[in-house]
């Protein structure tokens, strides 16, 4: 599933010329082809085995462009987060210990066994360093000046925001918030809990989160207990979905729902639209479900559990909701199928041009597909607030060349205040850096 390779001196305007017109690759687009299900006892597993990088390698970027480790050494780096003055937050996390045992008959156990046999072969079974590092400065190299402990203690945390002179963090189980001032290159203070957030057994741990321009408001993407609610809508309260907390209150509601793993979320920098990438359900097939990015409208519903893609009704369900099927929007743009699109940017710098305010989305990688799909960050023109044309491949290497090992996978993807690209590496353990290749 090979996306086409972006010229970097192809100016935006003549990319959005022929929008549409242009070949999607399967599985992407505003207008998926969506295959019929495919269902079997057991799902189909294919997981390259985590592997550091050959020495002296790095991942390939597109012609034109650069990259560089600008730090290494992490401990399982996920979410990303650059803050006025330039300095870069990075969250070292993994999932929270688990607090209950996960329901379910014999099957649904023998399932959660393997998946755990091949979350620690892909190298998510690490323990979460639960802090967040600090990068400040660009060397010659490529490579950040300086690098510090800036918050530890935390709770399995991701999602950062600063308003004003508060930092927001999201844990897993809540938004904190902490006094910031700028050359801060390490907080003490104590956390001070700003909202609670569903927590119980986290089948998504991932708590995402970004201010409203204006910042009156919090936004969290909170994913579900389960793949298509196997155990229980009971389970499910509060979950799949974008919740709003009023930043000086806390108090929250459920903004957009029926979105099964809401990951990355940023609003758009022309339309101020609220966008968010998302992780869809598995077991289906090698082609379904496509997991998408779209705009978000507040009370929207987006058909999870119950269909995918709008209407399209995924019959697994045992208790079927018409009422709900009828009004599931349909996603602005699909990212591939098990593409596990985790990452989410609107590019606003002025160093590559060609990419003004398109979104660049960071692809974990699959692991229920065969051939495999993602493992890239993948950049998609926007014209107008909205996708104008096919995804281009930024950033590709991370699967040797029979698929077996993985070097990296991207997951947070960020803008720093030079304009260059940044991603986590959570296999790699490195936040890399991509450039034009004259600025190298």
């Amino acid at each position: 599933m090979k996306s086409a390779v972006l010229i970097p001196g192809l100016a935006l305007s003549a990319l959005c010329a022929s929008a549409f017109a242009q070949t999607m690759p399967p599985g992407f687009g505003p207008n998926p082809a969506l295959p019929a299900p495919e269902k079997t006892l057991l799902p189909t597993v294919k997981v390259a085995k985590a592997t550091p990088w050959p020495s002296g390698t790095r991942p390939v970027a597109a012609q034109g462009l650069a990259v560089a480790a600008y730090a290494g050494q992490l401990d399982h780096p996920r979410w990303l987060y650059v803050l006025p003055n330039g300095d870069v937050l990075a969250a070292e996390t993994n999932r929270p210990p688990k607090n209950m045992e996960k329901p379910g008959g014999p099957v649904a156990k023998v399932k959660g066994k393997v998946m755990d046999q091949q979350k620690k072969k892909a190298g998510a079974g690490v323990p979460s360093a639960n802090r967040i590092t600090l990068l400040r400065g660009v060397g010659s190299n490529g490579q950040a000046l300086s690098r510090s402990v800036f918050l530890d203690g935390l709770m399995s945390p991701f999602g950062m925001a600063l308003v004003g002179n508060e930092l927001f963090v999201a844990n897993a189980d809540a938004i904190v918030k902490f006094p910031y001032k700028e050359g801060d290159t390490r907080i003490t203070a104590k956390a001070t809990r700003v909202a609670d957030l569903p927590s119980k057994l986290n089948h998504h741990w991932t708590k995402s989160l970004v201010a409203s321009p204006d910042g009156s408001k919090l936004y969290v993407g909170v994913g579900s207990n389960s793949n298509v609610g196997e155990n229980g809508m009971a389970l499910e309260e509060g979950r799949a979905a974008i919740w709003e907390f009023d930043r000086a209150t806390g108090k929250g509601r459920i903004f957009a729902s029926g979105l099964r793993n809401p990951v990355g979320i940023a609003f758009h920098p022309e339309s101020q639209a609220l966008w968010t990438s998302v992780n869809e359900r598995d077991e289906l097939g090698n082609d379904l479900v496509p997991d998408y990015m779209t705009s978000v409208q507040d009370g929207g519903f987006y058909g999870w559990p119950y269909s995918y893609f709008g209407q399209t009704v995924d019959t697994r369900i045992k208790a079927p909701r018409p009422d709900l099927v009828a009004k599931a929007i349909v996603p602005d743009y699909a990212l591939g199928s098990h593409t596990a699109s985790l990452g989410l940017a609107f590019y606003d710098g002025n160093l590559m041009p060609q990419f003004k305010n398109g979104a660049l989305v960071g692809q974990h990688g699959s692991w229920n597909r065969k051939p495999m799909s993602g493992y890239k960050v993948l950049f998609v023109p926007f014209a107008g607030g909205k996708p104008s044309g096919p995804p281009q491949d930024l950033v590709t290497g991370f699967l040797s060349q029979d698929e077996e090992k993985a070097f990296g996978r991207p997951v947070g993807v960020a803008v720093d205040k030079a304009g260059a690209i940044l991603f986590a590496d959570d296999v790699g353990n490195v936040v890399w850096r991509v450039t034009p290749v004259a600025a190298q």
